[in-house]
């Protein structure tokens, strides 16, 4: 399997770790020159890894293609750019819809995929529409895909994809607070860290259930978790997180 990645940011540099720490067999994986810096970075991890410069000798040579880009690159690049018959293309571009795609690529056999950095870990969902056995089988080597086949469902999950800032910043936040009552950052980051590791493991274990029991059952009458979510829900912090999400879906439809 030869893939070629157009685009060298944090997702394409995620997407190669995974799969060169995986089961996966490839002979050769092709990467963008666009980003210098990452490209170096990238073809360190591998000697299968070939940093090229032309994105069309990169289609010529691959199997598989990921769009890697920015809407507005992708949109000036791709009409450019011939594909052949028989390649796989998975799009990693957010607000680039599949008409729009198809047109500019000329090709059918697309998938969008919404990988996450977790995937250089071989963790985390990927959403993916259409379905498609091999993609599925090829992100389910790196992490856990997830079908979606109709297209307006599918963006929920890339407005949802928007939170991983945020959730890092309310870490920032948190460990910084303990800084300020005199702990040394390492261990404030460290036990924040791995207190909301371990919160996601048990959510994951749950996830078939209702995660509303796991509200109830982290808190006791008058507690400290009772105190801070009644303090958080009067504060409107969860309605302002819905909305939040309301504005990057319509950013995205």
């Amino acid at each position: 399997m030869k893939l070629g990645f157009i685009g060298t940011g944090e997702i394409t540099k995620a997407v190669v770790n995974g799969v060169i720490n995986s089961k996966i067999k490839f002979s050769k994986i092709y990467i963008s020159r666009r980003n210098v810096k990452n490209s170096n970075q990238i073809k360190k991890l591998n000697r299968k890894i070939s940093v090229i410069s032309d994105n069309q000798k990169i289609i010529n040579k691959s199997e598989w293609i990921f769009l890697a880009v920015t809407p507005e690159i992708g949109r000036k690049i791709l009409k450019k750019l011939k594909f052949k018959n028989k390649q796989i293309i998975i799009s990693f571009i957010s607000t680039i819809k599949m008409n729009e795609l198809k047109k500019l690529i000329n090709r059918s056999n697309i998938v969008r995929a919404i990988p996450l950095p977790p995937i250089s870990i071989m963790k985390g969902p990927v959403p993916l529409y259409p379905g498609n056995k091999k993609v599925r089988d090829f992100f389910n080597k790196i992490g856990n895909s997830l079908e979606i086949n109709n297209e307006t469902s599918s963006l929920n999950f890339w407005a949802i994809s928007s939170l991983m800032a945020s959730y890092y910043e309310m870490l920032s936040e948190i460990s910084g607070w303990l800084e300020k009552k005199g702990i040394k950052k390492q261990i404030a980051q460290k036990y924040v860290t791995s207190l909301y590791s371990a919160l996601s493991d048990i959510a994951v274990l749950n996830s078939s259930k209702n995660l509303k029991i796991l509200v109830k059952d982290s808190q006791t009458p008058k507690g400290l978790n009772e105190q801070t979510l009644k303090f958080l829900k009067k504060s409107g912090y969860y309605k302002k997180l819905r909305n939040s999400l309301d504005k990057i879906l319509k950013s995205l439809n």
